[in-house]
């Protein structure tokens, strides 16, 4: 048997996020299979895929910043520099997984694992946790999803947190022992939800994100004990368990008070993506759902609360410190976002409209389904200006903010806005090539044609949609516009934040770095002189235009020089100026 750990630590955050996301992988399609309250739209297992794979993700990170560290450095100071904390770990997971959660199910997982952090990371110091540290985290765990939902549900996930929670407090041993209280204790849990849900009862099903959590809690034991528990979870054992335990849902049951009444349970409960509304089929609901991550003191996080309580229903907040991930299901989308805005600064704002089979939209049943577009663009920009510029160009945008790349689930999410029969996909990032590869993958399995074309830089992107024709071949129009991207050579200009070995020599924080093609070619202690110099090098080897984005922090000046310089410099060379917003970058630099 393979060694493993027997306390937690920051490797064991590590292989428990890794298991996670595979087991939720495996039970992807089987959960998606089981959401069938309140909008059957099947897609809580892939949110909580996403989820927990935006949580790795960070963690990775994390590691790898701490292992160039230490390949940067020598002896005793750099190998410990390799070895994250405890509190390293978890706190990357949990802000991962809120930054990147879909969906309730999704939004509930995230609190789950920020209240494990909360307890785990108390000790900054620490390098690792034992099985008291363990339970202690599993109850603020339990505690901070329910506390997160404005009208918590029995029969949901939070139901099933709470009962692992439970198991693990009466738990004895080791961590290992631990973490197979809480699976079992959620498994019972998870097969009694339909007792307490009359709608999984009439489907003969569990709640489908308590059988996420019971995925991530295996894992765990896994984790620990090298062993995996799926065994005897096949989907039609689990089917035949509800049946036992449900029994049939009888009016003469609900009348004395052994099951809930269809539409007893309240609004906001964590089981059910996109939706956790009432079962409440005939009075058609809410008919948007409204997600944003949202920068935001806490004070005005608790008015936001009451206003978008008073707004619509399935109201969940979760996050902290001042980042807080906010999803609920309203009729008026925009006094929801207008809310956000009161309160502090919304990004990534996401709004959904429930399709005609939903049961929140069964009064809208009237409604042409709207018919889906030929061709459409879908791009990663960096700034709020470029998104403006790409959507004026008719392409669907997904807002990437600096240093927080997003996951495939948000560009799988954005093709379907598109609603096209053919989409072309722009990353517009080196770095996120396989993450538009994973969402090009996902979109074609639900019928969409897509084409990836491997931009690196927003620049590249702009060049491939001044090509871009609807009208002509599919074939034709990839080949035009990867043929434009890749004749667009691409730099930035940016600020470097701390000391480090670069391409062009030993840069200092605060010195003036101009990338090209993603290498550091210049440094300088001028934004304008460096910027010059950048477009120097890129126009020796020839250029029809050069396009300048600029961030919001570049100055004013900047480009009245920068095209004077291009103007005065080099003939027959032209240049257009866009204003990019907040893009981390202060200049990007094309040259066509």
């Amino acid at each position: 048997m393979p060694q493993v750990p027997q306390t937690l630590d920051a490797l064991a955050v590590r292989t428990w996020c890794g298991l996670a996301l595979e087991a939720l992988g495996r039970a992807r399609e089987e959960i998606d299979a089981i959401n069938v309250y309140p909008v059957a739209d099947g897609d809580t297992g892939t949110n909580l895929y996403l989820t927990v794979e935006s949580a790795t993700a960070a963690v990775e990170a994390v590691f790898a910043g701490h292992e160039t560290v230490a390949t940067a450095g020598a002896g005793r100071a750099s190998a410990a520099a390799g070895r994250p904390t405890l509190a390293d770990a978890v706190r990357a997971m949990a802000h991962g997984a809120l930054i990147g959660a879909r969906g309730n199910s999704g939004t509930i997982l995230a609190q789950l694992l920020r209240g494990m952090a909360l307890v785990l990371a108390a000790e900054s110091g620490s390098a690792h946790t034992d099985a008291g540290g363990l339970r202690l985290a599993l109850r603020q765990a339990a505690d901070s999803a329910r506390e997160a939902v404005a009208h918590p549900v029995e029969g949901t996930v939070l139901t099933v947190a709470a009962a692992a929670a439970e198991a693990a407090g009466g738990a004895e041993g080791d961590c290992g022992t631990v973490a197979r209280a809480a699976y079992e204790g959620a498994r019972a849990a998870l097969v009694a939800t339909p007792t307490q849900l009359p709608v999984l009862a009439r489907a003969g099903v569990v709640d489908a994100g308590g059988r996420g959590l019971v995925a991530v809690l295996g894992a765990l034991v896994e984790t620990f004990t090298g062993e995996s528990p799926r065994a005897g979870w096949a989907l039609g054992e689990v089917h035949a368990r509800v049946a036992v335990a449900a029994g049939p849902v009888t009016d003469a049951a609900v009348a004395a008070g052994e099951r809930p009444a269809p539409g007893a349970a309240d609004a906001g409960a964590g089981h059910a993506d996109p939706g956790c509304a009432d079962d409440r089929p005939d009075d058609g609901g809410p008919a948007f759902e409204v997600v944003y991550l949202l920068e935001a003191e806490d004070t005005a996080v608790a008015r936001l609360r009451e206003r978008l309580d008073r707004l619509g229903d399935s109201l969940v907040v979760v996050g902290g410190d001042g980042l807080w991930n906010v999803h609920v299901h309203v009729d008026d989308a925009g006094a929801a976002v207008e809310a956000g805005v009161e309160a502090g600064r919304p990004h990534r704002i996401r709004i959904t409209h429930f399709g005609l089979g939903d049961a929140h939209t069964a009064g809208a049943a009237g409604l042409p389904p709207r018919e889906r577009a030929q061709r459409a663009v879908v791009a990663v920009v960096p700034g709020e200006g470029l998104a403006g510029l790409y959507a004026e160009a008719g392409a669907t945008t997904v807002l990437a903010r600096p240093g927080e790349p997003p996951a495939s689930g948000e560009l799988v999410d954005a093709v379907r806005r598109a609603h096209a029969r053919e989409v072309v996909l722009l990353p517009n990032d080196a770095d996120l090539r396989h993450t538009a590869a994973a969402a090009a993958e996902q979109a074609r399995t639900e019928g969409v044609r897509v084409a990836l074309i491997p931009t690196r830089s927003a620049v590249q992107g702009i060049a491939a949609l001044a090509v871009h024709e609807p009208g002509r071949r599919f074939d034709e129009d990839v080949v035009a516009m990867t043929s434009a991207a890749g004749a667009t050579r691409y730099a930035e200009v940016a600020v470097a934040e701390r000391q480090s070995w670069t391409m062009a020599g030993i840069c200092q924080a605060g010195d003036v770095l101009g990338l090209i093609e993603g290498d550091v070619a210049v440094i300088g202690a001028d934004i304008a002189a460096t910027a010059e110099a950048v477009i120097d090098r890129m126009l020796a080897a020839g250029g029809e235009m050069v396009t300048l984005v600029l961030g919001d922090e570049a100055p004013d000046a900047i480009a009245a020089r920068l095209e004077s310089r291009v103007r005065e410099t080099y003939l027959a060379v032209d240049t257009v100026v866009y204003r990019g917003g907040r893009q981390g970058a202060l200049l990007l630099i094309g040259v066509e």
